[in-house]
């Protein structure tokens, strides 16, 4: 995996806030060297990596960067409160398979249909592992937001991620991955892993950016606007950001880069004068930014500290 910008095309289903073009996914990516050094780690040592930060800071996008990179298919699996662990792995769809039973029996199927129900795979829908695991060519599996799912979740999966392999209970089929996958799980750290869990992990905490880097990433995604504008942007989010960690002490909802960018989108539909001088007064457009009534309280007056 490189480190200069990852301009990345390909036709993987867009994660939540990607733009999709022409059937396409068109965005860029920038690394840390630390972050590449970790999904190399992971690589080499074949575990999964495991990305902890503040929401907004790019770990769901790092699955489609690297994927784009390496030229792997990428498989997704976005967690809720209601996954279980094995719905990555297949479904196995028991209330088609009594009705064809019913059908059948009625003389209401084809001989096509028929044979159909005897195959063990008609009934299964494999999910992200599972598909992973079936194929003959490397893949890149993203567990995205781990914590969602109950406490017992990650546990439920260990077998799976060690030794990369498991059975189709319904059928007995044995599966066994082919290739062994890029498996990449964030966390926004909801709730504690289990600690058998994380020794079969490689961790990186990805840091929210700063500074230049923070204007780099926003150069790369708005080319054709003005450094200027970019940079007065930058400094303006950068001051909300640091008065309210201050005001917190890093607890409660910050401004992350995914509403940096629609705060920017906004201002960029006026003149620049007209969007600098809007930057000098009071947080202008502050819905993007702020999301709960104490905070539009505390922050919508003349610059950040006053």
């Amino acid at each position: 995996m490189s480190l200069p910008i990852l301009e990345y095309v390909g036709t993987v289903q867009p994660s939540p806030g990607e733009q999709a073009e022409n059937g396409q996914l068109r965005s860029p990516y920038l690394p840390s060297p630390e972050l590449v050094e970790a999904v190399n780690l992971s690589i080499y040592l074949e575990r999964p990596l495991l990305l902890k930060g503040e929401p907004g800071c790019g770990k769901t996008r790092l699955a489609t960067a690297v994927a784009y990179e390496l030229g792997l298919m990428l498989e997704p699996w976005y967690v809720k409160s209601t996954s279980r662990a094995r719905d990555g792995l297949y479904v196995y769809d028991s209330v088609g398979r009594l009705r064809d039973a019913q059908l059948a029996a009625s003389g209401r199927l084809t001989d096509a249909q028929l044979a159909a129900m005897d195959q063990p795979e008609t009934y299964i829908r494999w999910g992200a592992l599972g598909r992973s695991f079936r194929s003959q060519a490397r893949s890149v599996v993203l567990i995205d937001e781990i914590d969602k799912a109950d406490i017992d979740f990650p546990n439920d999966l260990l077998l799976e991620l060690d030794e990369r392999r498991f059975v189709v209970e319904e059928t007995g089929q044995l599966v066994s991955a082919l290739v062994p996958p890029i498996v990449l799980i964030t966390s926004n750290d909801e709730k504690d892993l289990p600690e058998a869990f994380l020794r079969r992990c490689v961790f990186h905490y990805v840091e929210f950016p700063q500074g230049d880097r923070l204007v780099q990433i926003m150069r790369s995604l708005f080319p054709q606007d003005s450094s200027e504008l970019i940079t007065e942007v930058v400094g303006r989010f950068l001051d909300l950001r640091s008065q309210m960690e201050k005001d917190k002490r890093g607890m409660g909802k910050q401004v992350s880069t995914s509403e940096l960018i629609d705060w920017f989108k906004v201002l960029r539909r006026y003149p620049e004068d007209q969007a600098l001088a809007q930057l000098s007064g009071k947080l202008p457009f502050a819905g993007v930014l702020l999301k709960s009534w104490d905070d539009h309280m505390r922050y919508l007056r003349v610059g950040t500290g006053g």
